[in-house]
């Protein structure tokens, strides 16, 4: 793998033009509301894995009924990620964000109401259609509100909502069901979403009509070359390689973190006998270190930039550093010890984190603002697509061996593979350039 950028890609960059002495600093408080969403975004989608055991045992399911209930979300997620990635490149940020907000918040909710398995099966549905909003929202933000050398670190600061809401979860949920019953955590956790949409109607507008952010900031926000606003069509965006890089990227990527989601409880249990009382303080130490890389991985590509390296060295470089720290999650299930497993996962958890900051930022390095959501709702699509794949390559590898060496082995390579083909595709990482006097509608 030709990994390693041309040396001509570390050539410095161009002076730019001396900002505005007064740069405000607005945009990060756009961020914290981000972080927040997407915190309140992981932490719907995992209701129902907290509760498993109660619902199970109050409603009968088995574990084909659960299994049906975690494809339904993934399904509606994937189909969701194009269709309102697309439906907030055309209402905008604000309105296509507080649009997603209520959706899933409202099929958060509905599970409350739920007693039948259908009825849970269509809430389901909902939620994973509704969610699907986040990141094309939260990416067209950062890309709106951010110059190109802060937008990884920026990415990187809200996509660490999603450890965070992972967190939160199994501490919250818990205490709510014991006091007032599993229908009140569904009831609380998805009326969270009121609170949270009250404070982005309330924030969020873009910079140009924004009386918080100061002339300096929006010159420093703007200091990138202009681009046209016209609206791309999203059949447009197929034909090119930058679409692919990223599609591809999180068809590889994305997969593994499903994987780590969905699996590594039952790997702790499996392999080191945790009881379920156990496993908390071990998936804590897991997703705290995914928030660190994330912010970290992030940071480290905008730091590059700023030092003068390229857009197309600093981020791929980023993506090679946290390629090569995945790679000791091969030895995981050889540990004897349950913390050298964890350290391990945690690891590469941070790693995928990281990379996946800068992944996202890929999109609004390579295409106008205009199409990012589009473009993100596509990845998103086939990183979930990937994970419904995954799910059932793990259960059939585990049903014949018993054993996680080939999950772990496959999850060690998934991101060199992927940086490979994005490099190979997207060797600059040049700007997507598209005739806009055909794409207006």
């Amino acid at each position: 793998m030709n990994s390693m950028p041309e040396p001509e890609m570390f050539a410095a960059r161009p002076p730019r033009q001396a900002l505005s002495s007064t740069v405000g600093n607005f945009r990060w408080v756009i961020c914290a509301v981000l972080l927040l969403g997407v915190t309140k975004n992981y932490m719907d989608r995992q209701v129902i894995a907290v509760l498993k055991g109660r619902l199970q045992h109050d409603l009968g399911w088995s574990e084909i009924d659960y299994g049906n209930l975690v494809f339904s979300f993934q399904l509606a997620y994937a189909l969701g990620l194009v269709f309102v990635g697309r439906l907030i490149d055309q209402v905008g940020t604000r309105i296509g964000y507080a649009l997603a907000m209520v959706a899933w918040s409202l099929a958060s909710m509905a599970h409350g109401m739920m007693s039948s398995f259908n009825g849970f099966l269509d809430a389901r549905f909902a939620l994973g259609f509704g969610e699907a909003g986040v990141f094309p929202a939260s990416v067209k933000a950062i890309a709106e509100w951010f110059p190109k050398k802060e937008r990884a670190l920026a990415t990187g600061i809200f996509n660490a909502g999603t450890n965070i809401g992972a967190i939160l979860t199994p501490l919250l949920v818990p205490w709510i069901t014991l006091r007032w019953g599993w229908r009140a955590a569904f009831f609380l956790v998805g009326g969270l979403g009121i609170v949270w949409l009250i404070l982005w109607l309330a924030v969020y507008r873009v910079p140009e009509s924004h009386p918080r952010c100061s002339p300096g900031e929006l010159e420093y926000i703007r200091s990138d070359p202009s681009e046209s606003q016209a609206k791309i069509p999203w059949l447009r965006l197929l034909p090119h390689r930058q679409t692919w890089a990223f599609i591809l990227g999180k068809f590889v990527t994305d997969p593994i973190w499903w994987f780590y989601l969905f699996w590594v409880p039952d790997f702790l249990q499996r392999q080191h006998g945790l009881a379920l009382l156990q496993i908390g303080p071990p998936i804590v130490v897991i997703y705290l270190m995914a928030d660190v890389g994330s912010i970290g991985g992030g940071w480290f590509s905008s730091s590059l930039i700023r030092r003068g390296h390229s857009v197309n060295a600093s981020r791929k470089f980023a993506m090679l550093a946290c390629a090569l720290c995945v790679l000791p999650i091969v030895f995981a299930p050889r540990l004897a010890s349950t913390w050298s497993a964890v350290f391990v996962i945690g690891l590469a958890a941070a790693a995928h984190q990281g990379f996946s900051a800068n992944i996202f930022t890929l999109t609004s390095d390579m295409f106008p603002a205009k199409a990012v959501a589009s473009v993100v709702g596509l990845g998103g699509t086939a990183g979930a697509i990937g994970g419904m794949l995954i799910a059932k390559f793990v259960a059939h590898v585990l049903q014949l061996t018993g054993s996680y060496a080939i999950p772990f082995a496959i999850a060690s390579s998934a991101y060199l593979i992927a940086l490979a083909i994005i490099h190979i595709l997207t060797p600059r990482l040049d700007p997507v350039r598209i005739d806009f006097s055909a794409t207006d509608e």
